[in-house]
Formats: C-alpha cells, sequence, structure tokens
C-alpha cells in the first residue's frame, strides 16, 4: 500500500549529523536503539543454506561480527568478478548480495513479531535504483546514500515481493509503527543489520537458524 505522505519516515530523514552515516551499522538500519544485530546471508552448497563460520573453518579461519566475505574465502574485495569459486563439498554459491533474502525475511519475522504491538503497521522503504517496478508517482524519503520508495502493510507483508516474482528484492529498510526495531539491509552488502531492544538483539543473537554478530551503530557494514 502506498501512504498518504512521508510522516512514517520522518524519523530516518532527520537524523543529527554522524548518527547513521553512510556505510555504517545505523546509516543501513536506523539510528537510536539500544543494540544492533549483524545478520549474515548464508552462503550455499547445492542450493542448501551453509553458514560462514563452516565455510571459514574448511579454510582455518574464523568469523569476526566485522569480517567481510571475501576475507572468509581469502579473495580479492570484488571477489564478484572471480570467474572460479567455491570449495568441493563445503560451498557453492557465494551470499546473496542485497536487501535481505526471502528465506532469511521468513525466519526473522516471528522473532520480530514478539518484539513488536504493531506487527499488523508497518513500513518499508525499497531503493528506487531497483527498477523492476515503476514507482515514478509513489513517494520517496533519503537516507544515506540512498533514496527510498515508502510503502505500507503487515510485518508479513515484507515477502509480498517475492510472492509476485522470485527476483524481486524485498525492501531495504522495515519497521513498525511503534519504531519498537528497524531492519536494513542494501543493494551492496550480504548482511542484513537490526537495531532494537536488548530482548530482541539477544533472542536473534541465541537463534539457532541465524548467523548473526552483535555489532554497533558506528561500525562498517559488510
Amino acid at each position: 500500500m502506498q501512504p498518504a505522505d512521508l510522516g512514517p519516515a520522518r524519523w530516518l530523514t532527520e537524523r543529527a549529523p554522524g548518527h547513521g552515516d553512510f556505510a555504517t551499522v545505523a546509516g543501513v538500519a536506523a539510528p537510536g536503539f539500544a543494540a544492533y544485530a549483524r545478520v549474515l546471508h548464508p552462503a550455499s552448497l547445492d542450493e542448501r543454506p551453509v553458514r560462514w563460520a563452516t565455510v571459514a573453518a574448511a579454510y582455518g579461519r574464523e568469523v569476526a561480527p566485522d569480517t567481510k566475505w571475501h576475507e572468509v574465502i581469502g579473495a580479492e574485495p570484488f571477489y564478484q568478478n572471480a570467474s572460479e569459486y567455491g570449495l568441493p563439498q563445503v560451498w557453492d554459491e557465494h551470499p546473496e548480495e542485497g536487501p535481505t533474502p526471502p528465506d532469511l525475511a521468513r525466519t526473522l519475522i516471528p522473532i520480530l513479531g514478539r518484539h513488536t504491538g504493531t506487527s499488523e503497521q508497518c513500513w518499508f522503504g525499497l531503493w528506487e535504483g531497483y527498477g523492476r517496478r515503476d514507482f515514478s508517482r509513489v513517494r520517496r524519503f533519503e537516507t544515506p546514500g540512498r533514496r527510498e520508495v515508502l510503502l505500507s502493510g503487515t510485518l508479513a507483508d515484507v515477502l509480498s515481493p517475492a510472492a509476485c516474482d522470485a527476483f524481486d528484492e524485498l525492501p531495504d529498510l522495515w519497521w513498525p509503527q511503534d519504531r519498537a526495531w528497524c531492519v536494513g539491509g542494501d543493494v551492496d552488502l550480504v548482511s542484513t543489520y537490526v537495531g532494537g531492544s536488548h530482548a530482541l538483539i539477544a533472542e536473534l543473537l541465541a537463534a539457532p537458524e541465524l548467523e548473526a554478530h552483535p555489532v554497533g551503530p558506528g561500525d562498517g557494514v559488510g
């Protein structure tokens, strides 16, 4: 659904200088939360998800909260340009770049739903640069380094783009009306970032289905 005005996104556009700068955790998600988590997009083997820690162990490495994927596999930063990649019996596809992958979103939704009182009223920011749909008449708002289309729906509606087209990107930003948390991703990232309460972040870090690490609002992203 298209909102009538940009009021619900104003808290994201009226940031104090330095609070949520470009390429920081709070710049991708939103500033002002008590805690943050980095949720890694899994690699894959035969279309099955593979944790970064599993891949790192195969190379004799470990994953820290700020580890980049190219560091895990011992590649150059622009690893996407390599014609050959993977490790037999360990991984054969890089983590998915872009906003939250649908399977990961399905895992996040019930956890996030337990930490808001307004899961039936949520807001979404979709980067206008994806270009798969005509959003020429939809209102937009600015975030660090991006211009987002503002949409609304229920928490479950965050999956609606993938339901229409498997290649459609999910929103980069999603937050509930009560602003209890904010999920952030970006076209260039292989991680999703979540800001929220200590209780929410603790649950994300403990979820066995997720590979998540605690991060700070000013940390760099990857």
